[in-house]
This record gives structure tokens, sequence and C-alpha cells, in this order.
């Protein structure tokens, strides 16, 4: 035993030694495996564009086949250069959409990408527009025949693409890492050592080898997109009264947004400033007294969904239509008229703001509200806030949760308040660019206040309007900021105050991606998998629409009494039971049921207009999504390496042989 306890001694000194050294870039010395496996691989911060299926096929990004994918990093410049071999394209953000397109009409080049790493940076502030939908987004749902009309004129429909390699979008922090990388290569002619990189972007329907949503959901290899809609009423709905309930007015907005990179999704003009603008307004109206005694009940829906054929608003027509619990308390024959508030976060214009209505029709309803809209707008006065009627060349209205209203009823009476008139001016739609830089709070916070007070106007009906009340109402333009620093930034982001005076958010960063629709809806106050989003809007809506009283009862679920819900329940000890109508939706296909614990395709169906072009949108199952870049020598490198380490192994097999047999015979004369 004595000679292998001194050979094993002396190979882990031998060990420690070669670990104990230091690699350029690292920090301190390597003492362990794990210590040395950091330094060798960069694990990149950074967003997958992942695989979605409908029913004509696939779009987005995914390793061609099962497993891990490596290639060497080649940066491009311009949009001309070329590959001699499969290489991971390092490619600046200006560069991405013209790249894309290059590689669907380019088979040959396309053969040679491997994958793709796109710059977190670009030129946000001069004229590069970069949205990858299309020209006339979601065309198919339109109310009306004109499908060619270009609303998205920078649109460039890649995302809409097939992409059989990996796609990711670098972090800030990865960018400036990889760019120090590449420099650093080309210096040295791209010549070994050179570095490479690792895509771990492995897609359970590519394993399975299904490639459309009904086949993927027969094979349990994806999920639909879907999540949580929500809904309220102020003043809280008694449906047990006998009495007539009231026509409704509602307003409406929407809560997800798209991208290229899934967990990219901030959506900051489309559609988080109309969210924001709706919850603002909500917030001042609730301090509005008398709302119960107008002619007119006042309700807001915040629809998911929206960006992946109008799952929300669909779905909510078709829960209203068959009276679900979902919209107790609700009639689909009392909706009277719709105002939709969209994209508001551009108005400011030379020292004013300015929004455009868009109507749905021109049933004297719908007259109603493009009146109510300029009472508001004079009642402002001094705020300078005008409102314009949309060109009336335009085709229709623009892609809206109103056109599942219009689909749906053609006599339906709406409005859309945008921040454009015959084209979108938001030049980053449903892009990962649409952040807080492509916004202004002032024209949020007045389109709040214009929402508010149109609101008031079309809620007391024939009553004379009480102009005292009407001037009354007025916005809260710090809580405009604060859902700002809250929706769409990291810092605060969902750590903020308002939020967590509500909920447990499960990340700080916000991002507003539709996600997938796990299971059967579960009971609708309280499903089990609502987004961050959904959950903090049902909790600020129950709790602003609520009765006001000077005490409430605490909770941690239920409460006792009829009509009360339990507010900031995740919060530990802060639960509060409040008397408010406000119901989570749940927002997912209509031609989707959850029968024998799986999701199943049903056909078109007569009674439901849209379902005949609803795409069915799904998401792939994965195990692990990852990126890392290191260095790798030349094979006539490795292979002198390999032949080392075999003479090496062989020599150290002689020397045992021969050091044992030497210690024997020593033994042996002892």
């Amino acid at each position: 035993m004595a000679p292998r306890s001194l050979l094993g001694a002396l190979s882990l000194s031998l060990l420690l030694g070669l670990l104990h050294f230091s690699i350029p870039g690292a920090i301190g010395t390597l003492e362990s495996v794990p210590d040395l496996e950091k330094a060798m691989y960069l694990n990149m911060e950074s967003f997958p564009c992942v695989r979605l299926l409908n029913l004509s096929g696939e779009i987005g990004c995914a390793n061609p086949g099962n497993e891990k994918i490596i290639a060497p990093i080649v940066r491009f410049g311009n949009n001309h250069d070329q590959l001699d071999r499969s290489s991971a394209v390092f490619l600046p953000l200006e560069l991405m959409q013209s790249f894309f397109q290059r590689v669907s009409s380019d088979l040959e080049f396309s053969k040679k990408v491997a994958g793709v790493l796109v710059e977190s940076s670009g030129q946000q502030n001069n004229s590069f527009g970069f949205s990858p939908v299309e020209k006339f987004p979601q065309a198919d749902f339109a109310p009306y025949k004109n499908h060619s009309y270009e609303w998205n004129p920078v649109g460039s429909g890649i995302m809409w693409n097939r992409y059989n390699f990996p796609v990711f979008l670098l972090s800030a922090q990865s960018t400036l890492i990889l760019q120090e990388i590449a420099n650093n290569d080309a210096e040295s002619n791209n010549k070994y050592p050179a570095h490479v990189a690792e895509f771990d972007l492995v897609m359970q329907t590519t394993k399975v080898g299904t490639h459309d949503s009904e086949s993927c959901l027969k094979e349990q290899s994806c999920l639909p997109l879907g999540g949580y809609s929500v809904w309220s009423s102020l003043p809280p709905i008694n449906a047990s009264l006998m009495k007539p309930l009231k026509p409704v007015v509602m307003a409406i907005a929407s809560l997800d947004s798209a991208s290229f990179f899934r967990d990219r999704s901030l959506g900051a003009d489309s559609p988080i400033s109309g969210l924001i603008a709706l919850l603002t307004a909500v917030d001042a109206l609730s301090n509005v007294e008398g709302l119960d005694k107008l002619k007119k009940q006042l309700v807001f829906a915040v629809f998911t969904g929206e960006a992946w054929g109008y799952l929300g608003s669909r779905k909510f027509l078709q829960e209203l239509e068959m009276g679900t619990d979902s919209v107790n308390g609700l009639n689909n024959t009392l909706v009277e008229q719709v105002l939709e508030v969209g994209s508001v976060g551009k108005g400011l214009v030379q020292g004013g703001t300015t929004f455009y209505a868009h109507a749905g029709g021109k049933s004297s309803l719908t007259k109603e509200i493009l009146s109510a809209l300029q009472s508001a707008s004079i009642s402002l006065g001094s705020d300078n806030v005008k409102v314009k009627t949309a060109d009336t060349s335009n085709p229709g209205i623009p892609p809206s949760s109103l056109m599942t209203f219009l689909r749906k009823s053609s006599s339906t009476s709406g409005v859309v308040l945008e921040d454009f008139d015959s084209s979108f001016i938001n030049r980053f739609y449903h892009s990962h660019l649409d952040d807080p830089s492509n916004i202004n709070s002032s024209s949020i916070a007045a389109a709040a206040a214009l929402v508010a007070r149109s609101l008031y106007v079309l809620t007391a009906g024939d009553l004379p309007l009480n102009l005292m009340a009407l001037n009354s109402i007025k916005v809260n333009v710090s809580l405009v900021d604060e859902l700002i620093g809250c929706l769409l930034t990291c810092e605060p982001g969902l750590s903020c105050g308002i939020v967590r005076k509500y909920i447990s958010p499960s990340n700080i960063c916000p991002c507003h991606y539709v996600g997938v629709f796990l299971d059967s809806p579960p009971d609708t106050q309280f499903p089990q998998y609502a987004d961050d989003t959904s959950r903090f809007v049902w909790n600020f809506l129950a709790d602003r629409t609520s009765i006001k009283r000077d005490t409430s009862s605490s909770c941690a679920g239920e409460c006792s009494n009829v009509g009360e819900i339990c507010i900031g329940v995740e919060i530990e000890g802060k639960g509060r039971c409040v008397k408010s109508t406000t119901r989570y939706v749940p927002a997912y296909s209509t031609r989707l049921k959850f029968e024998d614990n799986w999701w199943h395709v049903l056909p078109p169906n007569s009674s439901d207009p849209m379902g005949a072009v609803d795409p069915i949108w799904t998401e792939s199952f994965w195990n692990t999504i990852g990126l890392r870049v290191y260095r790798v020598q030349s094979a006539t490198y490795d292979r002198i390496i390999l032949v080392g380490g075999m003479s090496i192994t062989i020599t150290s097999y002689i020397a045992v042989i021969a050091v044992r047999a030497y210690l024997a015979k020593a033994v042996k004369r002892d």
C-alpha cells in the first residue's frame, strides 16, 4: 500500500500545482476545478429568440438539432461581409434587420450562419427604426378588407420567419466583453487561439419533430400562449339586486407586448403607456363622489395576449357570451360604448399634447364618445390637451383590441385613443427598443386626464353635466412617473413601493411577454399562474375601485362577506378585505380546450368569427438555455497536446511499473 499512497500523493501535488496559476483576465489564482472552469468559460448574460408555433408552422429560433452549437465568432461590420465557414455572427443592432432579410433570401449564406449574437446598443436618437413585425400587424383580425394598409411603415416582418440557428441579444455588459474579445481576435487576424460561442438553444419541438401547434400539443412538446386579463367596475356592481343594471361604458387597455427576443418585451409606448394612462385615470376617478348616481356603469378591462391573436379580448367576449363566473355581474347586451387607450406616450409636440381619436363606426353612440373627448379637452383648458379625429382616409381603426369587439358585433360603438393619425409614430413597435426612452411621462399624464374626464362625461349620460365635478378630476402625475419606473425599468422595477404594497413579484425586471397557459383555468379570483403584472393590476384596480370605508378586516385568502375580495394577500400580514367587483379572466385561444389533463385544438366554429383566422400560438418546451464564450486552439495544437498527453501517460505508466518493481526488490532485500 505504501507505494500506491506515495504515488497518489505525488499525483495530487502535481494536479494542485498545475491548477495554482494565473490566467490573464482572471481574478487571483485558480485553486479548484470550478475556478478553472469559470476562467475558461464566459457565461454571457443574454436574451434568446425562442421557437414559437402556430397552425401553419414555426417562427423564431432554435438549434437545428439536439446538440449544442459551437462556432468561431465573426464580427460583421456591414451587410456585405461574407462567411467562409460556419460561424457565429456578432452583429451590430443597426444591421439586424437587413441581416435577417439577407438570411431569408440567400440560402447559401444562411447555411454558413451557425448562430447570431446581437449587440444591445442602438441608435435610437436618429432616423434608425426597428420593428420586426408586419406593416399591418395582425391584419387578419381587422374588421375591414384593406389588409395592405401600412400602419407600421418601418415593419420588416423578420420576427415571423423561422430561423434554423440560435439568436441571442446580448446585455450591455456582455456586449462590451464580446466587443473587446472581437477586437483582440481581429488584431491577431483571427489566428489561433481564437474565441468560439457555444449555443444551447435546443427546443423540445425539434427533438420530437413537431412543427406546428396542433402536432406539438398532441405530442405535449409545447404549451399555448396565454395568461390572465383583469376587469373591474367603478362603483362595484351588485349583481344580486333585482333592479335593472345600467348600460356599461368600457375603458380598455392592453398589458402585453412582443419582441424578437422573448424576455425583452417591454412595449413602453405600445401598449404600456396606455395601460399606465388607464390606471392613472382610474385612480383619479376613484376620488369622485356620486358616480353611483350617474346614468351608466363604468367598467375597466385590461387584456393580455393581444399581441398574439387578441387572446385576452376574444376570450373575454366569449366568457361574456357564455355568462361564466369570471364575468359575473356583466352582460354582453349591456356594453354600450368602448373607449380604448392605445399608444399615448408620444403625444407631446410643440409645447402641447395632441391625440387622435380613431372611431369604429358612425353611430350616435360613437359620436357621443368623440364629443366627450372634446368636452374633456376643453375642460383641461391651459393644459393644452387636444383631440383630433383621425384622418377619414384611413381604412378603419388601427390594430387594437377594439377590432375584436367590432368583429364580434359590427354595431359596437367604440373609439381608440392614440398618439398617431395615419401610421405609427413609434418607430420601435414590438421591439426591445420600445423602452422608457421612447415615451414622455407628460404625454401619458395628459392622456390619463383626458380619459378620466371623458369617462365621467360618458357615464353622466343625458344628465346635466356637473362642471364643478368634472373640473375637480385631477390626475396624480407622480403616480405616472412611479408606474413607469415600476413597469418599464429594472431600477426600481417591480420592487417599487406601489407594487410591493400588493404582491411579492417573482422578478424585479418587468417583462410584458404574455407567457404560456399551463393548465385548466382555476378559480378566477386566485389563479395560480398569473404573472406579476396581471396580479399587480388586479390588486391595484380592486383597491382603487373599492367602496371607501374607515376600517377593513384582515384576510389570508377569501373574505366572509358577499362581494368582498382579499387584496395584498401575498404580503404576509397585509391582506385586507375590500368591497370591489374585480376579477381575473383567462386569456388563451378560443379554439383550445383543456380536457383529459391536456390541451386540444377545436375546429373553427361559426359562432366565433375570428376562430377561422386564429393562428393558435404555442411555445416550445426546452430544458436549458445558455450562451457561453471560450478560447480554442488550432486542430494541430490539439493534436500535439493529445500526443503529448498520451506520451506523458505512457511514460508515467512505465515509471509506475519501474518504481513498483524497484520498491518490491528493496522490500525483499530488507
